[in-house]
């Protein structure tokens, strides 16, 4: 089990390597998934999965429900602002065509260790078409028993009785979007949500023995200080979540124009807004928890946190997990699939993506299938962003290549971070201290063989690293 190690942060390294890059949640990054992948390349990857290496992998399924009653102004996600139920049950019947459509593509023995419905807000759905949703999924694939099934929640919008009825139908496992308890920062971002709404969610979670609770924070929105975030972050600790995501705001108006209703003027400056990251380090380390990576907290026992210790953490499109062996296939709009030797997206329209179902077809519309170096640095990124270490020896074995040799051209660039006492090199091995934990994905671009061209590009493509 991890221990809790109580974090310092030095700001000035945190303003240094504070520049634009991916989070890796997948390589190549999204920028890189093109056309030329398409429903038919999807169709070849999943027929060819069930048979990789001679074995079947275990199976990660992610549902996107795209809806919400209103729009929060700080949102990147897919999700469309609708009251019409018709709507809603039309989506629900496309997305019940698209579970059949790809089950049948999955060897029936393959067991599916995990299921996350994401959005927009899967609360949306009425009790009676959660369970009806559910139902579904449970007469098409095979659930492994010990399943993790999480779901997100909003707390302003549950009905009294929700959480119980999820619990009843099978999901073990509930996240919590909070942002931020300060009335100004809150009336700014259009997402009011009273300490009562939080208190009765969590405590129910509890009451009705959900597995784990994990609460979601943002950091960098307008009115935010340092002083304000402590009041927050100090309720939030009364409250023990099981685990903690705290995300830097993505300011990103000309990809999510509802953005630029923010005013710029009133968001933290850049060291105000590193400031609050220290803050939320240093006390939750402090308050017991143990930093998983990046944005990222836990409970020592939570598995997490053991996966951390034991070397085990993998992460994806739904941030860090513990089951790095399984295929992720994703349904819905927008929702992005993980296979072994491929990404693959559908598409970000529902009208789009309801009539490519009606064809009978996976809804993908763009994606990418992986060289046998891409596979080679994905591994290599991975370790960086999840275990904090990368041993030449394993990925020697591993891809057949001379460890030093393949990476001549971009070692020397790790002198930088070995200089600031963010990285050790060793003959067999690259570590990452905890100090070096802090800017993980900035040591990880450098073996990002891509990121050259990326940063060429006209506008912007990634938030910043910290």
């Amino acid at each position: 089990m991890k221990k809790s190690t109580v974090l310092h942060v030095d700001q000035r390294m945190l303003e240094k390597y504070n520049q634009p890059g991916p989070r890796y949640t997948s390589y190549p990054t999204a920028p890189h998934f093109t056309a030329d992948f398409d429903a038919n390349s999807f169709m070849r990857e999943m027929e060819a999965s069930n048979r990789a290496d001679g074995e079947m992998a275990d199976v990660s399924l992610y549902f996107h429900f795209p809806f919400c009653h209103s729009l929060c102004y700080f949102c990147a996600c897919n999700m469309v602002i609708t009251h019409n139920m018709d709507r809603v049950e039309r989506y629900l019947y496309y997305l019940k065509k698209e579970i059949e459509l790809i089950a049948a593509y999955i060897h029936p023995d393959r067991r599916v260790v995990q299921v996350h419905w994401g959005g927009g807000t899967p609360t949306y759905l009425t009790p009676g078409q959660s369970r009806s949703v559910f139902e579904h999924i449970r007469k098409h694939f095979h659930l492994a028993p010990d399943a993790e099934i999480s779901i997100e929640i909003d707390p302003r919008t549950i009905r009294e009785d929700h959480l119980a009825i999820l619990r009843e139908t099978g999901f073990n496992r509930v996240s919590f979007g909070v942002q931020d308890f300060n009335p100004k920062v809150q009336k700014e971002v259009n997402r009011i949500q009273t300490y009562e709404q939080n208190a009765f969610v969590i405590g129910e979670s509890r009451r009705l023995n959900y597995d784990s609770v994990n609460v979601d924070l943002m950091y960098g929105l307008p009115h935010q200080t340092v002083e304000s975030y402590k009041d927050t972050l100090d309720q939030i600790i009364a409250f023990s979540p099981d685990r903690l995501a705290v995300f830097n705001y993505a300011h990103v108006p000309w990809m999510k124009k509802h953005q630029a209703i923010l005013p710029e003027e009133a968001m933290p400056g850049t060291s105000e807004r590193l400031g609050i990251l220290k803050l939320a380090i240093e006390e939750l380390t402090a308050s017991g928890y143990v930093y998983i990576g990046m944005d990222h907290f836990a409970r020592p026992e939570d598995e997490l946190s053991v996966a951390l210790a034991g070397r085990t953490l993998h992460r994806n499109f739904q941030g860090y997990s513990t089951r790095a062996d399984s295929e992720i296939y994703a349904l819905g709009m927008s929702s992005i699939s993980q296979l072994k030797n491929a990404y693959a997206q559908n598409l970000k329209s529902v009208k789009e993506y309801e009539r490519r179902i009606e064809e009978g077809l996976p809804a993908t519309q763009i994606g990418v299938r992986l060289t046998g170096e891409d596979q080679l640095r994905r591994y290599v990124i991975n370790e960086i962003m999840c275990n904090n270490r990368v041993m030449k020896g394993e990925v020697e074995n591993r891809f057949s290549i001379d460890f030093d040799r393949h990476f001549a051209a971009v070692l020397p660039e790790l002198n930088r971070f070995v200089d600031d006492g963010l990285l050790t090199l060793h003959g067999d091995r690259i570590e990452v201290p905890d100090a070096g934990r802090l800017v993980v994905r900035n040591i990880a671009m450098v073996f990002d063989a891509y990121l050259k061209e990326d940063m060429q590009n006209a506008r912007p493509t990634y938030s910043r690293t910290v």
